[in-house]
């Protein structure tokens, strides 16, 4: 079998609705596929669950055709965050679950993501059987074998008791003012209520889904409209949830960003200082150097991944570590959950509040992040410019400028044709023009 993947990314299959793998056929046959794979063993059961966006009625309808198709039965749930699709796959017994979602992209995006009956991604070896039977000619099993499709009316309500159970049974929000922005996205009808229902006074924007509104302004990707929330009604703090639920950003009383690596850091103490942390942190190259140094500071090892939530579970896994993320939001805890979940990761942070009777600017106090610059430039086509010389002498001539305090990493995103420029250093100004400087040098290699 070909190791060459044409269809998966780093998160599953991803594009331009309309466009490329993200077209009506292209998603019935993806469909078809997964279920040839999966209905060789057991239940023939698959979940699909999608985010708000207007694109994912039809994705639905072309999943459930070739699942069907193949002979696998299939359960809809509607609107669902990315985990709690993984959670449920896991409590229904299910072959898998399906994921209609591209997270934090614009509503013209959309994509496909799997998870396995144990509620983790599909490993690369299953990922390459579907690709495999992609280039076969589409067969229908005959009449009586084909699946049949019915609609999880709870799911909602099963996935919110998932999360408060997640939260200390001694431990109460009441008396905490905090806004929730749910990005327009999967989590509108379910992340207010589950910390109303610790007891908090919850003031929520961002969860009136039109179909193309998702991640527009609001979201863990775009701050501006939380920070300003929490500042105009004296909260005490912001969570903020990415289209699919799985990313999550905070913001203190004071309407700072607390971001992944800021998270990170307040689980990890947290853990430590209950005796529960099992060995060290993971992160990704994106990390910042502050993270590092701050976990040096309590003797908790730390190891980077490659970028994508998918590679720090495998350095979880080979490690035998539980908590690891991105800068980005995508938090993981293996003892909480089997993949990134904003609506646990924040309830864990809150728990971490009430225990130490702190607040969100003091639990993250200890860590100091270092200014870092990420500059995306659009790439199309087949040259790979980071390895022109231009580009090349660009980063030599970078990393010599910011020494020993200061990191250059250049990649390409794995969800996205873009070229990602990252500058850390100790000076913001300088940073800066450094990351533009080498944004110069890759734009003049693909242009």
């Amino acid at each position: 079998m070909s190791s060459t993947r044409k269809f998966f990314g780093t998160d599953g299959v991803r594009g331009k609705v309309g466009a490329g793998k993200m077209t009506p056929e292209l998603v019935l046959k993806l469909g078809w596929a997964a279920g040839r794979v999966l209905s060789r063993t057991g239940t023939k059961k698959v979940l699909i669950g999608k985010d708000t966006r207007i694109s994912g009625y039809m994705f639905e309808s072309a999943l459930e055709a070739g699942l069907s198709a193949a002979g696998l039965n299939v359960m809809l749930m509607g609107p669902m965050p990315t985990p709690a699709v993984a959670y449920l796959t896991r409590t229904f017994r299910a072959e898998a679950g399906i994921v209609i979602s591209a997270s934090h992209n614009p509503y013209y995006d959309n994509g496909i993501k799997f998870f396995s009956s144990t509620g983790s991604k599909l490993d690369d070896a299953l990922e390459l059987e579907i690709e495999a039977e992609l280039a076969k000619p589409l067969a229908c099993v005959e009449s009586h074998q084909l699946g049949k499709v019915s609609r999880i009316n709870d799911a909602a309500g099963r996935y919110i008791e998932y999360c408060k159970g997640n939260f200390p049974a001694d431990q109460t929000l009441e008396g905490l003012k905090m806004v929730v922005d749910c990005a327009h996205g999967a989590t509108y009808h379910i992340a207010p209520n589950v910390f109303r229902e610790l007891g908090a006074e919850v003031i929520v924007i961002g969860d009136k889904p039109n179909g193309t509104n998702i991640n527009d302004q609001v979201g863990a990707t775009s701050m501006a409209t939380i920070c300003e929330t929490v500042l105009a009604n004296g909260a005490d703090l912001g969570i903020a949830l990415d289209g699919d639920g799985d990313r999550i950003m905070m913001v203190n009383r004071h309407g700072d960003v607390i971001d992944g690596d800021q998270i990170l850091y307040i689980l990890a103490k947290d853990a430590l200082n209950r005796g529960v942390l099992k060995g060290g942190v993971v992160g990704t190259q994106m990390s910042n150097l502050g993270l590092e140094l701050a976990l040096k500071a309590l003797d908790i090892p730390f190891k980077r991944s490659k970028v994508g939530d998918r590679y720090v579970m495998e350095m979880l896994a080979a490690e035998g570590w539980r908590i690891g993320g991105e800068n980005s939001g995508h938090i993981i805890n293996l003892d909480h959950c089997t993949t990134g979940d904003g609506i646990v990761a924040g309830i864990q942070v809150l728990a971490a509040m009430c225990r130490n009777q702190m607040t969100l600017e003091q639990l993250a106090a200890p860590i100091t992040l270092l200014p870092q610059v990420l500059v995306n430039v659009r790439f199309e086509g087949a040259q790979d410019p980071l390895q022109a010389a231009e580009v090349k002498a660009a980063v030599v001539t970078v990393e010599q400028a910011l020494g020993e305090r200061g990191r250059v990493l250049l990649r390409k995103s794995g969800t996205e044709p873009l070229i990602r420029v990252m500058v850390e250093g100790d000076d913001q100004a300088r940073v800066k023009q450094h990351a533009d400087y080498i944004a110069t040098a890759v734009n003049h290699a693909v242009a």
